[in-house]
């Protein structure tokens, strides 16, 4: 299945959180601090301000850092997912 955002809104997929600290802690699912990375899956179309159509900036498959909690979680597929709008995306990873 797939998940078409509207407007300014895209799908990105989070990073996996590590489970091991550099020192060799095992971290249980608790401790663990949520992602802030993650690949954008899909995107809306953009949005309309003032009647002039405003594109996104992100585009399927760029990696982005986003606002630690921004979004709304879904699970699809058995797979873990956030919908977020383009103003909290801080950036794009190069």
């Amino acid at each position: 299945m797939n998940i078409k955002p509207l407007g300014d809104r895209v799908v990105v997929k989070p990073s996996e959180s590590e489970e091991v600290t550099k020192s060799g802690i095992v971290l249980p699912e608790t401790a663990k601090e949520k992602p802030q990375q993650g690949e954008v899956v899909s995107a809306g179309s953009g949005e309309y301000i003032d009647g002039k159509k405003i594109e996104l900036e992100v585009k399927v498959g760029d990696k982005i850092i986003y606002s630690k909690y921004a979004g709304t979680e879904i699970k699809l597929d058995g797979n873990d997912y956030l919908i977020l709008r383009q103003n909290d995306i801080l950036g794009i990873i190069e």
